[in-house]
């Protein structure tokens, strides 16, 4: 089991950039596939971003391609979300989860798929 916390979200003008962080606050994320799910509301949630356990995979939602890199470092148990050229559609909530499985090397999009979350961090992109 792990436990995950968001931080880096926050307000900034269309165009500029964040960095969000996902790290284990207790237990090792090393061994699971990591995904970034964002929801805005009154939308589903959605899948915007996925690594695998070793970083040879990663999937990104066709929204965010070419703005956003999801990347890990397992030593430091920690994922990134790096997102550049932000729109305000990119506006929500920004949770981090873990696939349920264990040293899967095909990153899943399904949110069901995923069994361990974030508390989530609001990102806010201003016209």
């Amino acid at each position: 089991q792990v436990q995950l916390v968001e931080s880096g979200g926050g307000l900034v003008q269309a165009g500029g950039s964040l960095r969000l962080s996902c790290a284990a606050s207790a237990g090792s994320l090393s061994k699971y596939g990591m995904g970034w799910f964002r929801q805005a509301p009154g939308k589903d949630r959605e899948f915007v971003a996925g690594i695998s356990w070793s970083s040879s995979s990663t999937t990104y939602a066709d929204s965010v391609k070419g703005r956003f890199t999801i990347s890990r470092d397992n030593a430091e148990n920690t994922v990134w979300l790096q997102m550049n050229s932000l729109k305000p559609e990119d506006t929500a909530i920004y949770y981090c989860a873990a696939d349920g499985r264990q040293w899967g090397y095909v990153v899943v999009t399904p949110a069901q798929e995923y069994h361990y979350w974030g508390q989530g961090t609001q990102v806010t992109v201003s016209s």
